[in-house]
């Protein structure tokens, strides 16, 4: 599963149009055109292979892209932080992201304003019942002895739980 994957299947769990995916990018340091968040969300038809595990779009996104629109959802969603100085006053930090599912999932839960429970319950749609230690190994910093990484098969499955728990 590549950021393209993640970035469609979150459009369609959480209902983002796309004015509101362009504004996230923008809100995270990324200028995207109309034109380019189409070409992200566009896979490239190969006529010569029917191999349904092809994924590429037209436009791939790497992971400090990707972790800029996640910080620009959580702006969008919920605001800048009155305290802090906002996001384009200080310089990006340009870390290498191993485990961007980890990330995804913690900023989701940021945005979106979940609980650990809730987390559950968005697992729970997808039958999937990860316990409550697990959730908190994928949700620490990586380093941490506690970490675990999240695999593509548990994302794959919390985002499509996401999708039928925000529609019911």
């Amino acid at each position: 599963m590549n950021n393209n994957d993640r970035l469609l299947r979150l459009r369609y769990a959480i209902d983002l149009k796309d004015n509101d995916l362009i504004k996230a990018f923008e809100l995270g340091g990324v200028t995207l055109t109309k034109d380019e968040a189409r070409a992200v969300l566009t896979k490239v038809q190969d006529k010569h292979e029917d191999n349904a595990e092809n994924n590429v779009y037209e436009k791939a996104i790497n992971n400090q892209v990707f972790d800029a629109f996640l910080n620009g959802l959580i702006l969008l969603a919920r605001g800048p932080q009155k305290d802090k100085p906002s996001a384009a006053d200080t310089p990006p930090k340009s870390k290498e992201i191993k485990h961007i599912n980890n990330v995804l999932l913690k900023k989701l839960k940021i945005a979106l304003s979940m609980t650990t429970d809730d987390i559950l319950d968005v697992f729970a749609e997808a039958e999937i019942y990860p316990s409550k230690g697990e959730i908190g190994a994928f949700l620490r910093k990586e380093g941490q002895r506690n970490f675990k990484p999240c695999g593509d098969k548990y994302m794959r499955n919390f985002l499509k739980g996401l999708g039928i728990y925000n529609r019911k």
